[in-house]
């Protein structure tokens, strides 16, 4: 059965270019020393994927683009799949220290994908024995997704589907979905009759996705325009230029525990505003440096899972809308800081600010793809991408629990995700087994000191950690022994009063003049 991508799939393919990427990649390093043995080999590696490529249709199926972008493409069976031409390995050069491993992982995020067969790649990288932390003999794996396959979440659930839960090769997912059967590639004949009927209906449920929406758009324009369009309140940065094809990364982790004992500091802040917060203030310290700090905030996108509680994230595609928050870079204390995230995170949830971005995601489906193509190039190019954001940050929870790979443990995790034009900045921070990575993704010509900010964003978490709340000051405001004495001037007036009447009648009595005149 034929399988075409949706509207949100397809403008991943439309907006790539040779500078901008569009696919995603998850940064996995293993500790060898667990599987049996004490070592894996890349044969090893390889036989594990092999086994698991049942686990998610994305494995098999390859695009199906139809010519001028007519329509939007189809999933198609791969009838060439072959499981060594996707996987690759290497090792570091000399000295293969953690820059040297940031080095390689951003050149190789850099590389385009091979569109021709199915969209995902790994990269197995050895030679990690000189990076702090790390367990000697360790090896890292470095598996590339195009973002018109998966979103975070569906993502991060067929890494898991690949995943074992001990070294024995438990799968992390005993039963698998079902695999999926996809057909072959359509005949021309069948590809212009669907195009041409996709074409024919579109302008029908375009516009009946437009009355269904007509009341959430205009109140959406009228908000945007009163505070001043896309652009207002968004500063300009070094963050928002055209970005080249040269990437960067690098990476840190912090305990969730710390995150944990962050959040009790301020009431009703969640784990998503500690990231947010530990962001701003890395950023206000790195563009102070650079004496580029704006006074007004940052505002950072922050992706908002569409799925729900019920979404099955094992279903490949995307599913996802977002909402634009200000990270408080104008706000020099920490605590304070969370508080005014906090405030406006508690307000701006899903249903208010994420509005614009589902419209927009509704009534997309109703594009023609040719159309579609036209317009995502158009509105993502340097010269007409708009300034609505400064950065992207993204939040994907994962798995509390170790995680095997062909018997090795897993002791890091990491993300990468694409940047934009007038976004040249992207902060992933996936959690894995009681620790959270702060992911860095940049260009170089806009961050080349990457490592720099890597020291910011930990010296922002070490200011969280150490700041201390202050509650005493405002139960002292409230419960001062001093209003206890204000009853005493009352006690004092009552008599008063009671003197009055006393008076009043002696002043009456001469004002009658009867004693006078007796």
């Amino acid at each position: 059965m034929l399988k075409q991508l949706s509207a949100q799939d397809a403008q991943f393919l439309y907006t790539q270019t040779a500078n901008n990427l569009t696919h995603i990649m998850g940064v996995y390093i293993y500790d060898p020393s667990t599987a049996p043995g004490g070592f894996v080999r890349f044969k090893d590696i390889i036989r594990h994927v092999e086994s698991r490529v049942d686990s998610s249709p994305l494995f098999k199926r390859r695009l199906h683009r139809l010519p001028f972008d007519m329509d939007h493409p189809y999933w198609v069976e791969d009838e060439h799949f072959d499981i060594e031409a996707h996987m690759s390995h290497a090792r570091l050069p000399e000295p293969g220290d953690w820059r040297q491993f940031c080095i390689a992982v951003a050149r190789w995020f850099s590389k385009p994908m091979d569109m021709n067969r199915p969209l995902w790649d790994i990269y197995v990288i050895e030679g990690l024995d000189r990076i702090p932390g790390i367990p000697k003999g360790s090896f890292a794996m470095l598996h590339r997704v195009h973002h018109a396959a998966v979103d975070g979440a569906s993502g991060a659930h067929a890494f898991i589907a690949m995943s074992d839960i001990d070294a024995k090769g438990t799968p992390a997912i005993p039963e698998p979905p079902p695999v999926e059967e996809l057909g072959k590639a359509p005949s021309s004949s069948e590809t212009l009759s669907r195009a041409w009927s996709a074409s024919m209906q579109s302008p029908v449920k375009f516009m009946n996705a437009l009355m269904k929406m007509s009341p959430a758009i205009i109140s959406s324009a009228r908000k945007s325009i009163a505070e001043g369009g896309m652009t207002a309140g968004v500063p300009e940065t070094r963050f928002n230029v055209p970005v080249g094809p040269h990437k960067m990364f690098d990476a840190t982790t912090v305990a969730l525990a710390d995150v944990a004992e962050i959040r009790k500091k301020v009431p009703g802040a969640t784990v998503n505003d500690v990231v947010l917060t530990t962001v701003g203030g890395a950023l206000r310290k790195y563009l102070a440096r650079h004496k580029e700090l704006p006074k007004d905030s940052l505002v950072a996108v922050a992706p908002i899972n569409l799925r729900g509680k019920g979404g099955k994230a094992s279903k490949p595609g995307n599913q996802v809308s977002a909402m634009s928050v200000p990270i408080r870079t104008d706000i020099a204390d920490p605590l304070a800081r969370l508080a005014a995230v906090r405030d406006y995170t508690v307000e701006a949830k899903e249903a208010k600010a994420g509005v614009s971005a589902r419209i927009m995601t509704d009534l997309s489906q109703h594009i023609p793809g040719a159309t579609m193509a036209a317009v995502a190039r158009l509105v993502t190019s340097e010269r007409f991408a708009v300034r609505g954001t400064n950065l992207f940050i993204s939040n994907v929870p994962g798995a509390q629990v170790p995680l095997y790979l062909a018997g090795a443990q897993l002791v890091q995790q990491h993300g990468m995700a694409p940047l934009a034009n007038n976004m040249g900045l992207f902060v992933a921070t996936p959690s894995y087994n009681g620790r959270i990575a702060f992911s860095l993704i940049s260009e170089r010509a806009v961050m080349p000191d990457i490592a720099f900010f890597r020291e910011c964003i930990e010296e922002s978490f070490a200011d969280l950690m150490a700041a201390v709340p202050k509650p005493e000051k405002r139960k002292a405001a409230t419960a001062t022994p001093k209003p206890a004495a204000k009853p005493k001037p009352k006690a004092k007036a009552v008599p008063k009063p009671a003197a009055k009447p006393k008076v009043k009648p002696v002043a009456k009595a001469n004002a009658t003049g009867k004693t006078r005149k007796k």
